[in-house]
């Protein structure tokens, strides 16, 4: 499928709505960089790999990102920015995961490229102002805390992986009581077979009762 009739716009005019991202691209032997980068700009939109009857459903012309300009990386060899306009109206309102999803979720593994890498991306004020920010800014967590005029002091409970659910409220209790105002789970801490997720909830839980 040829992609570059659709996605290759180097005539269009970026828009400050616009979510741009700059790839580097090195396409597979015989590909032109044009066509590599409006693969990326279709396979991370509208694209698909064959034409489908439900294009028609939709206005691709509205939703389709554009790669509106190519340009070689110096000093390498094959290897090229490709400049990618996205429209506002693909991303979900305030979720950093769909835009990332979006735009690097599926296209590293394009075959009409040989490798790929996102180097920039821009992000608009109009997306910006979508993410309202957390619940509860410093000051509630301070008067949940009752601790006020110093920074908060908290640390991530080691080792990360093995400890029974028992045995990491255990070492919960030993921080709060030793002066720390919070523990946080590890990033690689999920619901495992040596650690439920529930169980590790409970023995906490208490922990933090007992600690107060």
């Amino acid at each position: 499928k040829d992609y570059k009739l659709t996605y290759y716009t180097p005539e269009y005019e970026t828009k400050d709505t616009d979510i741009l991202a700059a790839f580097r691209v090195t396409p597979q032997p015989g590909v032109p960089p044009e066509e590599a980068g409006a693969a990326v700009a279709a396979e991370s939109s509208t694209g698909t790999w064959t034409t489908v009857w439900t294009d028609g459903l939709t206005s691709l012309d509205r939703y389709k990102g554009r790669c509106y300009h190519i340009e070689p990386v110096a000093g390498e060899e094959n290897q090229y920015i490709a400049y990618v306009a996205y429209p506002l109206d693909l991303f979900e309102e305030g979720s950093v995961t769909n835009m990332f999803t979006s735009i690097v979720g599926n296209v590293f593994g394009f075959k009409a490229l040989r490798a790929l890498r996102l180097e920039d991306l821009r992000i608009p004020t109009a997306y910006i102002k979508t993410f309202q920010g957390p619940p509860h800014g410093i000051q509630v967590e301070r008067d949940k805390l009752n601790k006020y005029g110093r920074p908060l002091l908290g640390c991530t409970i080691k080792p990360k992986l093995g400890l029974s659910a028992k045995n990491y409220g255990r070492a919960v209790y030993e921080c709060l009581r030793g002066g720390l105002d919070f523990t946080k789970d590890d990033e690689n801490v999920n619901s495992q077979p040596f650690m439920r997720w529930r169980d590790r909830f409970v023995f906490c839980a208490e922990a933090l009762y007992k600690a107060q």
